[in-house]
């Protein structure tokens, strides 16, 4: 019995493998929309998809930006400007990718626009620190979502929305967490009622990486402006030690387990675009696959108690 059990299983297995690498027959006359393509996986993504053959539309938040894209790439690219906190901006970039699309309709749209300042104790945070990140990373990918589903729906296209880790194991506070725990959910409900229309939306979750998101320069000076700005009583429940000490925190997050290689993330990004049968969810990095997707079904209890662990302990705590 055990024998039969393990050759089912061995066959699924490779049944699996095959089916996970057929490809699209062809890209050529596809077009693809990305967000946030002035750095980081937006930037890549671009450069890689015009560079196979797919008909890119890059939407950058400044003329900078687009511009030094522009130049650096080789292959069918164009750029525009978008901010995804404005409607308007949201709007007119749907009237110009439909003029780009034709009645073709659009095959891909890749919501990777995303912040994560402020991010730090939930008690140092105010509303506005939620609001300001909630608007790019899920309200923004939501209505930019919703605007281009028509042009999606013609060409029986592909969502892929960029999570993270942080969205599967909230592990610190601010609206990053938050925000990425939104997008996991609305990408759940958003695939089971395009399922009839032939959209297909994957998830890509990555762990932690070297981009301008996660900068160390600009994490360290966001947590001394929420510091500066405690009233002085909370402050002086955590303490000055508290602060020094959650700083080498984040440079010891940032220096030993960001990885450099964005390309691991792209990579997904690729296959859920061109493969026949793209994945629901793509974990990119060691330590998504190895740490935080592990501990995300561990007891809270056993998660809770390792990062009070690792992080620094406040001055005046109830014992």
């Amino acid at each position: 019995m055990w024998l039969y059990l393990l050759l089912a299983a061995l066959a699924w297995v490779l049944g699996w493998l095959v089916r996970d690498r057929r490809t699209l027959p062809s890209i050529k006359d596809k077009h693809v929309f990305i967000t946030g393509c002035d750095s980081g996986f937006g930037n890549l993504l671009a450069r890689r998809l015009a560079h196979r053959g797919y008909r890119v539309l890059a939407a950058c938040l400044t003329q900078k930006g687009a511009d030094s894209l522009q130049r650096g790439c080789s292959g069918h690219l164009r750029t525009t400007l978008l901010d995804v906190t404005r409607s308007d901006s949201i709007r007119q970039a749907v009237e110009w990718v439909r003029a780009e699309v034709g009645e073709k309709g659009l095959f891909g749209l890749v919501n990777n626009a995303g912040v994560a300042n402020p991010i730090g104790p939930t008690e140092w945070m105010r509303m506005e620190d939620y609001r300001q990140v909630m608007a790019v990373n899920a309200f923004g990918a939501i209505e930019v979502t919703l605007q281009f589903l028509p042009l999606l729906k013609r060409a029986r296209g592909r969502v892929v929305n960029t999570s993270s880790v942080l969205g599967r194991l909230s592990a610190n506070g601010g609206g990053y967490c938050i925000s990425k725990y939104c997008i996991e959910a609305f990408s759940d409900s958003l695939r089971r009622d395009m399922y009839h229309f032939g959209v297909k939306v994957s998830i890509v979750e990555p762990g932690f990486f070297k981009t301008a998101v996660t900068n160390l320069e600009s994490i360290e000076a966001s947590l001394r402006q929420l510091w500066d700005r405690l009233a002085p009583e909370t402050r002086l429940s955590y303490g000055e030690d508290f602060f020094h000490k959650y700083l080498k925190v984040q440079r010891l997050i940032m220096n030993v387990i960001c990885d450099a290689d964005l390309g691991k993330v792209t990579r997904c990004m690729e296959h859920a675009l061109g493969a026949r049968h793209p994945r629901t969810r793509y974990s990119a990095g060691w330590d998504a696959k190895l740490l935080w997707l592990p501990a995300s079904y561990l007891p809270a209890c056993l998660v809770d108690f390792a990062l009070a662990t690792i992080l620094p302990k406040p001055a005046h705590r109830v014992r």
